[in-house]
C-alpha cells in the first residue's frame, strides 16, 4: 500500500551539516529555531500558543536507506532498528517534543530543538503532561547509556 504525505512548512535551525547535531532535544537545551508553516496551514495553528510544548513530526529527509541492524549514538553494539531512535528508517519519520516559546503568523519560535536545517514538517501536536508522560519502568539498553544523550553528538555514521 502506498501512502503520501505533504509537508506543511520547514524546520529552521542552526544545524547546517548532520556532523555535531544534538541526537535529542534534551541535549540542544537552550538552541532556538524556528518552524514556518506553509500558507495553508496556518489557520490551524490558532490556539497553538496556549501550549508550552508541541511535538514536531518531521520527514528525515537526508536518510536515504535503512538496515534492520544499526549501532546507535549511544553505543557500541548493534540493536534492533526499532529499539533505537536512529534516523534511518523504512520510513523516515522523526519526532521531537520542543518548547514553544512565540507563534507569530506563519512562524513558531522554538527552543531545545536538534533537528537538521531545512527538514521538511509534517505535522504538529501540542504535548500535554496529563496524555503524554508515562513513569517508564524499563528503557531497554539504554538503561546503560542513555544519561549520556546531553553530550552526545551525531555523527557519519548514519549517512
Amino acid at each position: 500500500m502506498e501512502i503520501t504525505y505533504n509537508a506543511i512548512g520547514t524546520i529552521h535551525t542552526p544545524f547546517k551539516t548532520i556532523e555535531d547535531m544534538p541526537i535529542q532535544p534534551s541535549g540542544a537545551k537552550g538552541v532556538k529555531g524556528e518552524v514556518e508553516v506553509f500558507q495553508p496551514y496556518i489557520e490551524a495553528l490558532k490556539d497553538l500558543d496556549g501550549f508550552s510544548h508541541i511535538y514536531l513530526l518531521y520527514h528525515f529527509h537526508q536518510a536515504n536507506s535503512w538496515k534492520p541492524l544499526v549501532t546507535p549514538f549511544l553505543d557500541d553494539e548493534s540493536h534492533g532498528l526499532f529499539a533505537t531512535r536512529a534516523p534511518k528508517r523504512p520510513n523516515p519519520i522523526g519526532l521531537s517534543i520542543v518548547r514553544l516559546l512565540t507563534v507569530s503568523g506563519c512562524l513558531l519560535e522554538v527552543e531545545n530543538i536538534d533537528i537538521l536545517n531545512g527538514t521538511p514538517l509534517m505535522d504538529i501536536k501540542p504535548y500535554v503532561p496529563n496524555f503524554d508522560h508515562f513513569d517508564a519502568t524499563a528503557i531497554g539498553w539504554l538503561q546503560k547509556r542513555g544519561k549520556d544523550v546531553e553530550h552526545q553528538r551525531s555523527d557519519d555514521r548514519f549517512e
